[in-house]
């Protein structure tokens, strides 16, 4: 018998209400996340990865964003249906996130390790001097070398990627079940990142912590994520375990990120680019294919319907009319 997911995202709408219209930030996005899974959620600036985090964690900047339908069962428990003390209770404690700049995610007037003290304190009840050893334990966890006086730095003392190290620890401080790492290895040098990476997947080995990553690298995805989830306008267009995703893309957005991926193997005088630009979603809902403008499989048929999510194959599903094997 199959294992019940930890996370299921079930048909999930979310939109913000502007002057220029109500935009469809997140359009009926379905998708799992298995116990100790590692899901990739990928795609162009714009397409809906981060709103869709935001939609999990119950985080919509209110008055304009709002979620509209659809389901988030966390282990059978739908949050969208909690109250906000409810869901408090969840954030931090189950569900961590690690959003995608730290240093607006730090506040800039206080020592980190009051930050790191107040999450204890609230969340695990911790009286001042064991929430202290608690940060001082988790700093040391991630790698900040010297973790009981640079924990009275203040964040401005601290480089990117020791900055994106104390969000970690911030994260796991409560020993979640799922962890969302909003781009968490942006602005940061590959060293760094690599470094990033691996705690995060060591993390996993020895918590059987379950992560989603948002990014836009997709050599990241190839080396960390077991699925892949392609977003485009708001909605997803290709899900897939990860090595038939990179291997066999049935999806023509799918197959035109994988080739604008700068190799170092094959010598090309030109950068491969998409053209064009993805819809504006405050122009929605639409009556066909949205990738349609700017594919270059592009047939009568994608103007004339959006197509919907079918499976292409066992555990691997796309949104797209074509023949699979035409877009390969």
């Amino acid at each position: 018998m199959q294992a019940s997911p930890l996370l299921e995202v079930v048909d999930l709408q979310a939109q913000f209400r502007t002057d220029a219209g109500v935009v469809r930030a997140v359009d009926h996005v379905s998708f799992q996340v298995g116990k100790g899974e590692v899901v990739g959620l990928v795609g162009e600036s714009g397409c809906g990865k981060s709103a869709t985090s935001l939609s999990i964690m119950r985080l919509l900047p209110k008055p304009y964003g709002h979620i509209v339908g659809g389901q988030v069962l966390f282990e059978g428990t739908d949050l969208v249906q909690l109250s906000e003390a409810e869901m408090r209770k969840v954030r931090g404690n189950r569900i961590a996130m690690i959003f995608q700049d730290p240093m607006s995610s730090l506040n800039p007037y206080l020592r980190v390790s009051e930050q790191l003290i107040e999450v204890a304190e609230l969340h695990l009840g911790l009286d001042r001097k064991r929430a202290l050893e608690r940060a001082v334990e988790l700093l040391s966890r991630v790698g900040i070398p010297d973790a009981s006086r640079r924990v009275r730095d203040y964040p401005h003392e601290l480089s990117g990627g020791m900055r994106q190290r104390v969000m970690i620890a911030m994260a796991i401080l409560c020993d979640p079940e799922l962890l969302i790492a909003d781009e968490p290895t942006t602005a940061l040098d590959v060293t760094i990142q690599a470094q990033i990476l691996d705690l995060m997947l060591e993390l996993r080995r020895e918590r059987g912590l379950s992560i989603i990553l948002i990014t836009h690298d997709l050599g990241v995805v190839a080396s960390t994520c077991d699925r892949v989830i392609v977003m485009y306008a708001g909605r997803v267009v290709e899900n897939a375990p990860a090595r038939t995703l990179f291997e066999h893309p049935a999806h023509p957005y799918t197959h035109a990120l994988l080739k604008s991926v700068p190799r170092v193997d094959v010598r090309s005088e030109q950068l491969v680019s998409i053209e064009g630009l993805p819809p504006r979603l405050d122009r929605g809902p639409f009556d066909h294919c949205t990738f349609a403008p700017r594919c270059p499989l592009v047939k009568p048929i994608c103007w004339e319907e959006e197509p919907k999510l079918l499976p292409v194959a066992p555990d691997h599903v796309r949104r797209c009319v074509l023949p699979p094997e035409e877009v390969r």
